[in-house]
């Protein structure tokens, strides 16, 4: 049965601005991007056999263009469309980000962090550039690497610091492997780098790993 003849309180769409986002399960909320279904299927039971079919909604819309475009009822059109629906979500978080007032608590950066940084296929080394109240002055991706790491300078981070005039810095970086456990490698990177801003009077306040879980932070390990 179409969508169309579904009762009015059924259909996604009506559901959402009804009951809001919120009351729609993955598959319905999927249905609504895809906006149609294939020949024998509504939206909403393509949008569960993709989901099965990838694993999960996480899965599918971080798929590469290649096995996303070999999914059921999937195209370059609905890739598209889900890459800059994941990038919307990505630029909203720095927004928010950007309209807080300081930064005196980790919860306040993971957030963000881990909408940015979580799904990148490869490791992305970044910077927050703080004033001496700790508002956000700036956030770059600085260094990006392999899947398994990325090379980083500190005298490229401390003439970064110095460009925007930063007071303090806080050091992100991925693992694209999920598992965030920081590494000696990177305990010793966040060393270096203390250091080196010291030497400019930056402080670093924290250093985030994202894997596939909470963001870990060094200031709440002790390792800082």
């Amino acid at each position: 049965m179409s969508i169309k003849n579904w009762p009015e309180n059924e259909r996604p769409r009506e559901k959402l601005l009804h009951k809001g986002p919120q009351s729609l399960s993955d598959s319905e909320l999927l249905a609504i991007l895809l906006r149609t279904g294939t020949a024998g299927m509504s939206a909403v039971d393509l949008a569960r056999c993709l989901l099965k079919e990838f694993g999960g909604l996480r899965s599918m819309l971080t798929a590469d263009q290649k096995s996303f475009c070999q999914g059921k009822g999937l195209g370059m059109a609905t890739y598209v469309q889900c890459q800059a629906v994941l990038e919307i979500a990505r630029r909203h978080y720095a927004e928010h980000l950007g309209e807080r007032e300081c930064f005196t608590s980790p919860e306040h950066v993971r957030d963000y962090l881990q909408a940015s940084l979580r799904d990148r296929q490869a490791e992305v080394f970044c910077v927050l550039f703080l004033d001496n109240r700790h508002r956000l002055i700036c956030f770059e991706e600085c260094f990006n690497g392999t899947i398994d790491g990325a090379s980083v300078h500190p005298r490229e981070i401390v003439r970064k610091a110095i460009h925007h005039n930063a007071a303090a810095v806080i050091l992100a970086h991925n693992h694209p492997s999920g598992i965030a456990e920081p590494s000696q490698a990177d305990i010793a990177l966040t060393s270096r780098l203390k250091e080196a801003l010291g030497l400019v009077d930056v402080r670093v306040l924290d250093h985030f790993i994202v894997g596939d879980d909470l963001p870990i932070s060094f200031s709440e390990r002790g390792l800082m």
